[in-house]
């Protein structure tokens, strides 16, 4: 596989330095390395993108480089920034550096062959290099006027009230000379001859591929081959179509971490995709063909209201990030909703998932009994879902009410409807109006 030309027709390529293609075809398998900010116990939606970047290096027959900014993290990267960040301890950054590399486990293959993955954190060659080393040593080599011309930098360093930026501090001014330093580390150490990453990042690549051409080529450890030269590629940042930052739901980040964004919220999240925007979130985050998604994207212009290209998609991406068990899981919720399927298939925590978003009410237990469902939908749940008994009683005669997916006439008494997991009600009035009524 011709990386270059694999990144160019999924739109993932944005640009390179001179000779990186060449290098590429020739000098198989090189390394190459792409950084991960170890800030939030979880990647997000946002990095996969970098992530598929190191997928199709590997597949291309080269060995990728995952750096775990264990040092960097404690700093923070001003590119795209307005305001510092946090500053975490290591405590914090070892435990959300163990989640990270589990979920690049579920991209990349890690093996003792050349081109088996490897994630490195560059923690391990700064804890022990001094302030004053580091100044003689790496500094003195890039002068202010160059750090100063980095976009990343001039954008906050006007710090002026148009820019929203607040300054910057000499802490991450020092950012991109530390990012510079991994390149070279890992130049000389694994023969990493290619740093890749988002467009926004050009400048703190570059910054690396700088440094390495003016500190020398020092002698790379047992093992590892003499590099001549580095190179530098960056893909382009996944934007909507409207140009607004891909990544982001309405409660938020979208995390690669179970805990933080459940497998439904993640299939949704997917299955929601503009028509607009899916054909080229389908090339990015997915391994389907260029055959197989133009046979994709025919079947969807037949019939769009199908979401043919949505449903691939969040296929594939649920599955690769969570395993086939809870794309199922998570199709199956779906379905709850949308496609009539069984509400006493969903354990509790995917109940309460799929009716995240619908007003909760909880009913006294003891008041069940002898109710029928009028007084239930009305008096019990204080008018939220029906003002009147009257109200109530008109619709369950049209045939507009539910009870667990189960028609209920105004002669029904309350306890004729066997709550979900011995606790749980499912109201629906009309087509689309839930309510989850919990028994307490």
């Amino acid at each position: 596989m011709d990386l270059i030309e694999e990144l160019r027709w999924r739109g993932m390529f944005h640009d390179m330095m001179p000779g990186t293609d060449e290098h590429l075809r020739q000098n198989a398998p090189i390394s190459g390395y792409i950084g991960f900010d170890p800030t939030a116990p979880s990647l997000h939606i946002g990095n996969l993108a970098t992530i598929m970047l190191l997928v199709h290096l590997q597949r291309a027959g080269h060995r990728p480089l995952a750096l775990v900014g264990g040092a960097t993290g404690m700093i923070g990267d001003p590119s795209g920034k307005s305001a510092e960040r946090n500053l975490l301890d290591e405590e914090a950054l070892r435990r959300n550096q163990a989640g990270i590399r589990a979920q690049l486990e579920k991209f990349l293959v890690f093996d003792d062959s050349p081109t088996g993955a490897l994630v490195v954190n560059n923690y391990d060659w700064f804890k022990d290099f001094g302030f004053l080393g580091f100044l003689r040593e790496v500094g003195k080599h890039l002068t202010v006027n160059y750090m100063m011309a980095k976009d990343s930098v001039k954008r906050r360093i006007s710090g002026d009230e148009n820019s929203g930026a607040e300054g910057l501090s000499y802490t991450e001014f020092s950012y991109q000379l530390l990012q510079g330093y991994d390149f070279v580390h890992l130049f000389r150490t694994y023969g990493c001859t290619l740093q890749m990453g988002a467009s926004d990042q050009w400048g703190n690549i570059t910054t690396g591929t700088e440094l390495i051409r003016r500190m020398g080529t020092a002698e790379p450890e047992e093992g590892a081959q003499k590099p001549a030269k580095a190179y530098a590629l960056t893909g382009q940042l996944i934007t909507k179509a409207d140009g607004t930052k891909y990544g982001k739901s309405e409660t938020g980040t979208v995390w690669l971490d179970a805990s933080l964004t459940s497998p439904y919220q993640f299939y949704q999240f997917f299955l929601n995709a503009a028509d607009a925007d899916v054909p080229r979130l389908i090339r990015v985050f997915t391994l389907l063909t260029q055959p197989e998604i133009e046979a994709l994207e025919a079947e969807h212009a037949e019939a769009p209201h199908k979401r043919i290209l949505q449903k691939a998609l969040a296929e594939q991406v649920t599955t690769r990030v969570h395993g086939a068990e809870a794309y199922e899981a998570a199709l199956a919720a779906s379905q709850v909703l949308f496609g009539g399927g069984e509400l006493a298939s969903l354990d509790e925590a995917t109940l309460l998932d799929v009716f995240a978003g619908v007003p909760r009410l909880e009913v006294p237990r003891a008041e069940l009994a002898e109710m029928n469902v009028v007084s239930l939908l009305s008096e019990a749940t204080g008018g939220t879902i029906f003002p009147s008994k009257g109200e109530a009683r008109k619709m369950m005669q049209a045939g507009g009410v539910s009870l667990n997916r189960e028609k209920v006439a105004p002669e029904h008494l309350a306890t004729d409807v066997t709550p979900l997991l011995g606790q749980y009600l499912v109201a629906q009035k009309g087509k689309k109006n839930y309510f989850l009524l919990k028994l307490v």
